[in-house]
């Protein structure tokens, strides 16, 4: 099992978009996907139409030493499982950092998962912040995905995450974490500087950045209201369309020789 951490420290920028419906579109290709919702707000687990449940999330196995295979739920779609968020998740940020090895916490729960090799990729979305909960996701990571919306303040927020990652790496908690790809989203191609923050994108970071980019539509924001992803809610659709060509897109990068961290 890969282990995917999804993370933008800037709200906003499709992140738990991108983590449920890239999770949904993998499962609809065989991948056999667990989502794992890491952010307190539990949009990741209402926007799959879930409900939260006190005792639900990863907290008990965070803190408490429960088994996190008990927090495994399916969902609707064939392939797709995942431990839901709950608030009180966000009791892990004061827990967690008083213990001595918050760094590692996630990777000692995630790895018997890992083992078991039921899935073939658990992907997690984090919080937008840099909190406990995010940076132990990326200690615990494999691979990094990060989705910046095609404005002006999505550069500085990629940089800063940049930065973020090789500091993990720097400081011996995953130095082998790899930014695995960089994801365009909310992209209206009529304003130029969309088009300018793409290119400039794509020049900096070039083959990191996925080719297939997110447009900003209605039914992306709509489809987390019905408790859908984006297949489901209108499966022919833009927004669908561009889900489904980054998940092959995804697939197709791993059957490619490993690309080097940045």
């Amino acid at each position: 099992m890969r282990i995917v951490a999804i993370s933008n420290q800037k709200g906003g920028v499709g992140k738990t978009t991108t983590a449920v419906n890239l999770a949904a579109c993998l499962a609809q290709r065989g991948v056999r996907v667990l989502l794992v919702d890491l952010d307190p707000q539990a949009n990741a687990t209402s926007g799959l139409g879930l409900a939260q449940e006190e005792g639900g999330s990863i907290y008990g196995a965070l803190v408490e030493g429960h088994d996190p295979r008990n927090a495994i739920r399916s969902t609707r779609l064939p392939n797709l499982s995942i431990i839901r968020s709950h608030q009180e998740l966000a009791g892990c940020e004061i827990e967690l950092a008083q213990s001595g090895n918050h760094m590692a916490r996630l990777r000692e729960v995630l790895a018997p998962l890992r083992a078991s090799g039921h899935f073939d990729y658990a992907v997690l979305d984090t919080p937008p912040s840099l909190g406990v909960l995010m940076t132990g996701a990326l200690a615990a990571a494999d691979e990094l995905l990060v989705p910046i919306q095609c404005e002006y303040f999505g550069l500085e927020g990629l940089s800063k995450i940049v930065s973020i990652t090789q500091q993990i790496r720097d400081c011996g908690a995953n130095p082998n974490l790899l930014l695995e790809g960089i994801v365009m989203t909310m992209y209206d191609s009529r304003a130029n500087l969309a088009n300018q923050v793409v290119n400039d994108v794509r020049n900096y970071f070039a083959e990191t950045v996925y080719q297939t980019i997110i447009p900003r539509t209605v039914r992306l924001g709509e489809a987390p209201s019905f408790g859908k992803s984006i297949i489901e809610y209108e499966p022919s659709g833009r927004g669908a369309m561009a889900y489904v060509a980054l998940a092959d897109e995804f697939i197709a990068r791993r059957r490619q020789p490993a690309a080097v961290a940045a």
